[in-house]
């Protein structure tokens, strides 16, 4: 682009009217050429005005002014001569309008995707500024997606309209991953532990799913941060880490070094509260992680100070303020540390405003909320809340926090939830190891009503089983504290030596006993059938006895404590459930049945979890007679014993048909670990172990042992698992490993 004076026109006058100076009256001011960009913001960018004495230095400011505006590709001035009379003529050239953008040679991204990522959106003129940083945004993308030797050009392509088509021509070359992070100067923290402080990571096999080894500048920043602190935890003060270089390798790979400068370790001298003290000094240095002689850490200097706050929080005071005072003794390493506390006012609550629920009625989150207008402030009962409205399940985001009231001592709880499709409409195929291939619909909607009911249709027809059912809860019955559902299903089951067919309702009441725990009572009638019995089943007598129809009408009295941190995916707390069904109300089964569970949770490293899972049951007839073979316990399979098969652990008839236990105990040992969090991805090792017994045999008598390992995701469409058992005592007829999953939302 140029912008020129049309410096012979300039001699010419100069020549006609024998000026020796150079300034010059105008008589007018003329502009010329544009089509696109308005005259009157031309005009605004002039200076000169008719009348005006200029010089040339001016006309070439004013040209520049006009070159400013954009738009445009030349800009030139003229002097014409009029009838006596100068006339200041700008001309002016446009760049042309870009109608289109197109995209060539882009195969691992798509067109849609890199107009979205760019700020170009046509039609607009055309700006060399503009379409350069539109060029840098576009690498940013391919960049983020480890193409980091990607080049883009672009070529204009004008048509006689003047308007224009702007191509990026892409070369996107290939994904380049870091390869080698490398740590340069550490001794106190090796390079696992460094690694595991910093988000950037090393390329793996696994990194074309999981993306794993994408340099970002903003994220490496952000991780030299994050090295710093993992030093300041373990007392290093003084810690230099400096910036990263970063290598590319022929074009295949990055390499990142990273110097540190570790420095001494500090540890803690004289440690003491002061302020306004609620207790006595020493029981609230017992709040304090940190101890004098130990090693100093930020770490817990942050606990420590909520854990002071929190404590103050819980009685009332909301905007207790404490104060981390420290002094450092660099000649002996030391940090002397006072806690100064201000604890301010005490706080009551005004008022709890809530915001963001379009569908969800204010008192199906208000009834989640432990705290009651009028009554002293507490923390704890505001993290509660936070807890409860999240496992709602009903919001993608809860954020709840306070502000000051009217007064100084009264404070406004905040809630502000952020609404997620609750509803499900789905149909589709699914697969499982046990039940093979099926056909899978429903319909369910977990806040139905926006009045926090769940309900649920659901079906699946397969090669081994089909599942109808119809499902509703109301888990604040008549906004009262009890809990009321109900249901109606059908089962068909085809068994290696039978069918079993079900056909049943059950209506469900409970209410809330503490914080944490509910009791229930469920009613289920059930019309149950066994047919289509194989030559082997016949000839077992106890078997063929249970041919035909029966009916079971029963009660069901359960306890369920549930102190998980997050229902859907927990990483502490314990879930413990405790029921007793008597049968024999009216129908043909007569049993009692008591079965307790419990499921604990870990938080361990690294975000892993470590969970153990115990469950033990019983049943007996109450009429002296045989239990049922539909009523008895069978374990084995996936959501049991893995390494086995369904069904296939616990008591056999004298010709190898499994026929249940009385009895059944077994127990599960996870270690969970992220492999790609924000997809919901897990793996797992296990270890399982337990067995199912007939009434004259001794409870974890013969316990059958199995380990292994798998893959868990929480996909959009439902839980996924894969994972494979293997039998540790594996008997004749038994496999020795056994490879399990479920695809699709279970039904």
């Amino acid at each position: 682009m140029s912008r020129s004076l049309m410096v012979a026109l300039f001699l010419v006058f100069v020549a006609t009217f024998s000026l020796a100076a150079e300034e010059f009256r105008v008589a007018q001011v003329q502009i010329e050429g544009n089509r696109r960009v308005a005259t009157a913001a031309i005009r605004g960018a002039i200076t000169i005005n008719p009348g005006d004495v200029v010089s040339y230095a001016q006309v070439d400011e004013n040209l520049k002014n006009i070159f400013a505006l954009g738009g445009f590709h030349d800009v030139t001035a003229r002097i014409a001569e009029v009838q006596g009379s100068t006339i200041l003529v700008f001309e002016l050239e446009e760049q042309p309008l870009v109608r289109t953008l197109e995209f060539r040679d882009n195969k691992k991204l798509s067109d849609q995707k890199l107009r979205d990522n760019t700020t170009l959106k046509p039609p607009f003129i055309f700006d060399h500024n503009r379409v350069r940083n539109s060029v840098q945004e576009l690498k940013n993308v391919y960049i983020k997606d480890a193409y980091h030797a990607v080049d883009i050009n672009t070529q204009l392509n004008i048509d006689n309209r003047g308007e224009a088509t702007l191509v990026y021509l892409i070369d996107e070359g290939r994904k380049i991953r870091v390869k080698n992070i490398n740590f340069i100067g550490n001794e106190v923290l090796k390079k696992r532990a460094l690694l595991k402080s910093i988000e950037t990571k090393e390329r793996w096999f696994l990194s074309w799913l999981t993306g794993r080894g994408v340099y970002l500048e903003e994220v490496i920043e952000i991780d030299i941060e994050r090295i710093k602190m993992a030093y300041y935890d373990i007392g290093y003060q003084d810690v230099i880490v400096q910036q990263p270089q970063v290598t590319l390798i022929d074009n295949k790979y990055l390499n990142i070094d990273i110097e540190i400068d570790e420095g001494p370790q500090y540890r803690v001298g004289a440690l003491r509260v002061s302020g306004d003290l609620l207790f006595p000094e020493d029981e609230l240095l017992k709040q304090v992680q940190l101890k004098e002689g130990e090693v100093f850490s930020r770490l817990q200097l942050r606990d420590s100070i909520l854990a002071l706050t929190d404590l103050y929080a819980d009685r009332g005071y909301a905007y207790v303020n404490v104060v981390p005072l420290t002094a450092r003794k660099a000649d002996e390493l030391l940090f002397d540390i006072e806690l100064e506390i201000e604890q301010g006012v005490q706080v009551s609550i005004e008022r709890v405003d809530i915001s963001g629920n379009i569908r969800t009625r204010d008192k199906v989150i208000r009834r989640e909320i432990p705290v009651i207008e009028g009554e002293l402030y507490s923390s704890s009962k505001m993290k509660e809340a936070n807890r409860r409205v999240r496992n709602l399940g009903f919001f993608e985001e809860v954020q709840i926090t306070d502000k000051r009231g009217s007064a100084e001592d009264l404070s406004v709880v905040e809630v502000a939830v952020e609404e997620r499709l609750t509803g499900t409409f789905s149909i589709g195929l699914g697969y499982s190891s046990v039940d093979k291939l099926m056909a899978q619909g429903s319909i369910s909607q977990e806040n139905f009503l926006g009045r926090g009911l769940t309900l649920n249709l659901s079906g699946s027809v397969g090669s081994k089983s089909n599942t109808y059912s119809l499902a509703v809860t109301d888990p604040y019955f008549l906004d009262t504290d009890w809990t009321l559902g109900g249901e109606v299903y059908r089962s068909q089951r085809e068994f290696r030596d039978y069918d079993d067919e079900r056909t049943g309702g059950a209506i469900r009441a409970g209410h809330s006993v503490s914080r944490n725990s509910r009791v229930f009572l469920t009613y289920r009638y059930e019309q149950k059938e066994i047919t289509n019995l194989s030559a082997v089943a016949l000839a077992n007598q106890f078997i063929a006895d249970q041919e035909g129809r029966s009916t079971l009408s029963s009660i069901t009295t359960q306890w369920v404590r549930n102190s998980t941190d997050f229902f859907e995916d927990p990483s502490r707390g314990g879930v413990t459930r405790i029921s007793l069904e008597y049968a024999g109300l009216g129908g043909t089964e007569h049993f009692l049945r008591p079965i307790a569970s419990h499921r604990h949770f870990f938080p361990l490293f690294w975000g892993t979890v470590f969970s153990i899972h115990g469950e033990i049951g019983y049943i007996t007839s109450t009429r002296g007679d045989e239990v049922s073979l539909s009523e008895r316990f069978f374990l084995g399979g996936i959501r049991t014993i893995r390494g086995f098969k369904t069904r296939e652990v616990g008591p056999r008839g004298d010709d190898g048909i499994y026929i249940g236990g009385e009895k059944m105990g077994y127990f599960n040992m996870e270690y969970l670990f992220p492999i790609y969090r924000s997809l919901g991805l897990q793996g797992v090792l296990f270890y399982d172990t337990g067995n199912a017994w007939r009434d004259n045999e001794e409870y974890f008598s013969d316990m059958r042992h199995s380990a292994g390992a798998g893959i868990r995701w929480r996909s959009p469409l439902g839980p996924l698992r894969f994972e494979w058992g293997y039998n540790l005592d594996p008997r004749d007829d038994e496999k020795q490993s056994v490879f399990e999953f479920t695809i699709g939302r279970p039904f």
